[in-house]
């Protein structure tokens, strides 16, 4: 295992807030019609800003997150989908070190970085082709 195991889901829910710049990036340069990507992605976003405030204990993660697919009522679908998605990225962070490198260097993407990212200030993170 990492030695990130006793980090906190609101930990690495934070990182993957970032990683979700990348998707957006994705998702609105497809042809077709991205309406579902996007309703997926911000119930992503709304679990993940959850975490985050909710701090939820790890021992206690998978429970909170059920918690809020029941909360959810008639959306349950959708927010279980997300809820299993988040969870299987949080412990995918406790056990592979590239991804869990990956989100601590902020998700850099390569569509993020051709776009020059939401805030426009990632491609200073990546290194200049000009040498070649």
């Amino acid at each position: 295992m990492s030695g990130t195991a006793g980090q906190r889901p609101q930990d690495v829910c934070r990182e993957l807030l970032a990683a979700l710049d990348a998707s957006e990036g994705r998702r609105r340069r497809r042809k077709r019609d991205t309406t579902p990507d996007a309703i997926g992605l911000t119930i992503k976003r709304d679990l993940l800003e959850r975490v985050i405030v909710a701090d939820p204990a790890p021992d206690q993660f998978e429970a909170w997150l059920h918690e809020q697919c029941l909360a959810a009522g008639g959306a349950e679908g959708g927010v279980r989908a997300m809820a299993l998605s988040i969870f299987e990225e949080w412990r995918l962070a406790q056990e592979a070190d590239s991804f869990r490198e990956w989100l601590s260097r902020g998700a850099p993407s390569d569509d993020a970085l051709r776009e020059g990212g939401p805030d426009g200030d990632r491609t200073a993170t990546r290194p200049s082709n000009t040498s070649r």
